[in-house]
């Protein structure tokens, strides 16, 4: 098939190369992809985002080609070259040229309509989010694997719906993608609460307030940090809304949300995590009361300087998907689940301590745990070493499972760095209200009573386990002897820093 003199000169021709090996590989992956199930995240990045560049750069150069041909044919005056655009279907070389444009035009249409709605779903997919910056977003994704939200799609939180959000949020990617090829990312990645949409638009599409349910049993496992890894059970009744679902959210730990209630608060910091100046309205009557913290005093010009934000599901839900346990929690569960031997002597002690330290990267951290737990039960318990050597191997395997879905050096992304407001044993959470200290113009103060939001069914080791009925509820004790100084101290100050 012959084409127009103009056709023929090298930059038509290496466009038109480049674009014809462009379509074949992407017709070869999207085959791959769709026949074979091979691929993933990085072939999704090339089909959709990069290989069409390319393609695009080479159809674009077949007209350069043409244009740059035909001035210089007519500045040599070769014969046959028209001085004015002229189209004759009659010339068999345009005929052909006219039929390539037209058909490849519809091709190259169809690809671009394909193209770009594969690519709007590819950028909205979590593969894309999570995998293909993958030392930067390993911890967020990794923890989001593990989370209740695992089956829900990152950007039906990050994102939600509206062309308006859509936008926000690939502009800020752009910016994103700049900082990590120019590595101008920080260390941990902050979390964007001020970038976040409200819960309203984003959290109630699933979670509406209006259907949060009656009480539900909590069962904990925890294990002592004794010789012999003592059991520790508790069973909690969580007040999460009203004791009956037909009285809504009169009561309870979700009564914060009630539509007739309105609670403000001024955070000191931008992780919120202390609240020194809490307001409440009663929106039915209009009633306001201001609750200030006696001893986290702030200057009143400083409190005018700050955000009074209404608080939502966010302000304790605040790590809904991200997650990073503490390693007295994920060591619990890992011993609980069998993952590490409970029938090795000092093995939770053990791993609060190899846990406790600070590794410049996961390699480091695994010789380092390895030579620790192997030097100890040589040490200690050197007829284990003989005689049941594979439980230590399996201890060391499940301490570094744990650490390696929690706790990220390359990234300085841990438990510790961000806060989980939920609950309040090793986070502020709870206390940043519920301490004892926010008083208000009558010397009322908010509660810290636990019974609030919870109560104790039952609790204790197997051999000294108590339990009471449904509607009682037992006094907490301490799984280690500490007298009363846990009704004067909140619980994260010591379990935040001490294991």
């Amino acid at each position: 098939m012959k084409f127009p003199a103009s056709y023929y000169n090298p930059i038509s021709l290496i466009g038109s190369i480049i674009a014809g090996v462009n379509i074949v590989i992407i017709l070869f992956f999207l085959i791959a992809m769709m026949f074979f199930n091979v691929g993933g995240s990085y072939i999704g990045l090339y089909i959709y985002m990069i290989l069409p560049i390319f393609l695009i750069s080479g159809l674009i150069m077949i007209p350069i080609g043409m244009i740059r041909r035909t001035r210089r044919l007519k500045r040599i005056g070769e014969d046959g070259v028209k001085k004015g655009l002229k189209i004759d279907l009659d010339d068999k070389k345009q005929r052909n040229a006219m039929a390539v444009f037209v058909l490849g035009s519809f091709v190259f249409l169809l690809l671009t309509a394909v193209g770009s709605y594969e690519a709007f779903h590819f950028t909205e997919s979590n593969e894309f989010c999570g995998l293909l910056c993958h030392t930067v977003m390993e911890p967020e994704y990794e923890a989001y694997e593990g989370s209740s939200h695992a089956r829900v799609k990152c950007v039906e939180c990050h994102v939600g719906a509206g062309a308006d959000w859509y936008v926000k949020s690939k502009l800020s990617g752009m910016y994103q993608v700049y900082s990590v090829l120019f590595k101008k990312f920080p260390k941990p990645i902050p979390t964007p609460i001020e970038n976040l949409r409200p819960a309203q638009e984003t959290c109630e599409k699933c979670h509406w307030p209006e259907k949060f349910y009656s009480y539900r049993i909590q069962n904990e496992k925890h294990y002592l940090a004794d010789s012999a890894n003592t059991e520790w059970n508790i069973q909690l009744k969580m007040k999460t809304g009203s004791e009956h679902i037909a009285m809504g959210l009169v009561d309870g730990i979700h009564w914060h949300i009630n539509k007739d209630v309105k609670i403000e608060y001024i955070a000191s910091s931008s992780e919120r995590e202390f609240v020194p100046w809490v307001r409440y309205i009663n929106l039915a009557t209009g009633d306001s009361v201001v609750y200030q913290d006696i001893y986290d005093t702030m200057d009143p010009t400083l409190l005018d300087s700050l955000e009074v934000r209404e608080m939502d599901c966010i302000d304790c839900h605040n790590r809904p998907s991200h997650d990073y346990l503490p390693p007295q929690e994920f060591t619990d569960l890992l011993i609980a689940s069998g993952q590490i031997p409970v029938e090795l002597p000092e093995v939770k002690t053990l791993a609060m301590e190899v846990f406790n330290n600070t590794y410049a990267d996961r390699d480091t951290a695994r010789q380092v745990i390895e030579k620790r737990t192997l030097e100890f039960y040589s040490s200690n318990y050197p007829q284990i070493m003989e005689e049941n050597r594979k439980l230590v191997d399996k201890a060391i395997e499940g301490f570094m499972y744990g650490f390696s879905k929690n706790i990220f050096p390359e990234m300085k992304a841990s438990w510790d760095v961000y806060p989980n407001h939920i609950g309040h044993i090793e986070y502020n959470g709870c206390f940043r209200c519920h301490n004892g200290n926010h008083m208000n113009s009558d010397n009322q103060v908010i509660s810290r009573d636990c019974n609030l939001c919870h109560t104790i069914l039952a609790q204790g080791t197997k051999e000294n386990y108590k339990s009471t009925s449904i509607n009682e509820s037992l006094e907490f004790i301490h799984p280690v002897d500490i007298d009363e100084s846990w009704k004067e101290y909140a619980c994260f100050e010591c379990h935040r820093y001490l294991y």
